[in-house]
């Protein structure tokens, strides 16, 4: 047993009647500290419990039900490189051991419903991709560039063909998972792990409530004991016509409570977002294109915002599929000066089969990820997350009407006009006039130029430190030194062109 690795016990014992709520937990106790987690029922006569260890020591741990031990294993200090399972702390996210994990992710919707050498295929490519989390279905997905029957399916069918028998798990299909999330974490990849979506023609996205939980009973049981793993309750939940709110959140609340490690969880909107407020969602998972939203979502969630959807890469015909990669790579760089992360996806036709990134995996083609690799490189390198550095247009949004009555009595007629604005046409505007720059306390500030083309700025800095000042062009990935020992108020030499950076980091 290793500290952060997944440990499990094979026992044998008779088959349950109920393949899912077999009656097997297991209590493990180390440090003073007890976990309690329910075991699971793998086929062929074995019982499995696993225990995901946070610390390091003796660890006595007892097993009870249908199969009985008990005993007690050393567990050695984490190996080099392991830092534990993903926290939301804050406004960003941390490894257990306070290693600060930064997402850049992708999206690979029915990768886990792919033949095996597609399956590879897609677990080569993102050997040599910058992405560090992946989002994938738990089910098979039915949509455009996506009709092929899986290998596998999560369960049974009953007897009588009516429908899934959800007590009947088919091991080969978990097994298969597992596998896959493994591979993952090898990699240093977390699995965004989608549990439901509507795009659907087998039956599962409108199984009874019921179902719903006895399937997450054992999915709960079989992987919440990885520690690469994140709960996604839903791609798209409000376009899930079999379920109401109250159901999701009677789903939300059953996960957060069957999981006994307290993964990440969150979920995924089409149009309305989820209330990410609740206190069981440890983050904000959105899809939209209105990027310049994301301080204000941090600001209204008190959480991390991942934009999890923001189209993709691609030359499909749908609207959501069909941006350049230039656009994606922009994208990733409005967000994450914002403080918050983004999640890529690709849509390119191909030719020869209907095999496309985004739904099914295989090969990368688009030209975004080399600069979004650029980008996590810089983001990396930092010392500390990004915090949003909002201009004074966008703090007119938020404060209070006391102050907004001071800034009436400045004679500036500028700030007197914009207040004459309701808060429908204050936020148009400073959508317009948005600034995006991001700084890490006095330590570093980056700064997003985007569409504007300026060909000299002033910066801000600090009179009391000392700054090394870079022009980043984001497409070309080049990074230029302008000034060594920068201070106080900075006038740049920029180079008049789209998409470039300022980085400036205190020496």
């Amino acid at each position: 047993m290793r500290q952060y690795e997944c440990y499990e016990l094979r026992l044998n014992g008779p088959a349950p009647d109920d393949f899912v709520r077999a009656d097997v937990q297991g209590s493990f106790e180390m440090n003073g500290k007890e976990i309690t987690v329910k075991g699971f029922y793998a086929g062929d006569s074995t019982y499995i419990v696993r225990y995901l260890p946070m610390e390091s020591g003796v660890c006595r741990y007892r097993i009870t039900g249908v199969v009985e031990t008990e005993g007690e294993i050393t567990c050695e200090p984490a190996a080099d490189g392991i830092h534990g399972m993903v926290r939301a702390r804050d406004m960003h996210f941390q490894y257990e051991d306070g290693t600060y994990f930064y997402p850049f992710g992708t999206t690979v919707y029915a990768l886990m419903h792919q033949e095996d050498v597609l399956v590879e295929e897609t677990m080569e490519s993102l050997k040599a991709a910058p992405f560090n989390k992946v989002r994938f279905c738990v089910f098979p997905k039915h949509y455009d560039f996506n009709h092929n029957e899986p290998p596998v399916y999560a369960f049974e069918k009953k007897e009588d063909g009516s429908g899934w028998d959800v007590t009947r798990p088919c091991f080969a299909f978990w097994e298969r998972l597992e596998r896959i999330l493994v591979q993952m974490g090898k990699m240093g990849i977390q699995a965004d792990l989608i549990l439901f979506h509507p795009y659907d023609r087998w039956g599962f996205a409108t199984m009874p409530q019921e179902d719903n939980l006895v399937y997450l009973d054992y999915l709960m049981r079989r992987l919440a004991a990885f520690p690469n793993v994140w709960w996604s309750l839903a791609n798209e939940y409000d376009l899930c016509g079999a379920k109401s709110v109250k159901d999701w959140e009677e789903i939300e609340e059953y996960v957060a409570e069957q999981d006994a490690h307290h993964h990440l969880l969150s979920c995924h909107n089409c149009f309305k977002n989820w209330d990410f407020t609740r206190p069981n969602v440890t983050h904000a998972s959105i899809q939209s294109k209105v990027l310049n939203k994301v301080s204000e979502w941090r600001r209204q969630y008190n959480k991390p915002v991942v934009i999890d959807e923001c189209c993709y890469e691609g030359n499909i015909q749908h609207i959501w599929g069909s941006i350049s990669g230039k656009e994606m790579a922009n994208r990733f760089w409005r967000v994450v000066t914002m403080g918050g992360y983004c999640t890529h996806g690709e849509t390119f036709l191909d030719p020869d089969q209907e095999i496309l990134w985004w739904s099914r995996g295989g090969r990368l083609k688009g030209e975004s990820p080399a600069r979004i690799a650029f980008l996590r490189k810089i983001v990396e390198e930092l010392p500390g997350p990004l915090e949003p550095a909002e201009n004074w247009i966008v703090k007119i949004l938020h404060i209070s009407p006391e102050e907004k009555e001071q800034l009436r009595q400045q004679a500036d007629p500028f700030v007197k006009a914009m207040l004459q604005m309701d808060s429908g046409e204050l936020a148009d505007f400073t959508s317009s006039e948005f600034v995006y720059q991001g700084h890490c306390g006095e330590d570093a500030y980056l700064t997003f130029y985007d569409l504007r083309t300026c060909a000299e700025d002033v910066l801000e800095l600090p009179e009391s430190h000392k700054y090394r000042v870079e022009l980043i062009d984001t497409w070309n990935m080049t990074r230029t030194v302008l000034l060594e020992n920068a201070s106080g108020r900075t006038k740049l030499s920029l180079s008049g062109r789209e998409g470039m950076a300022v980085l400036a980091v205190r020496k």
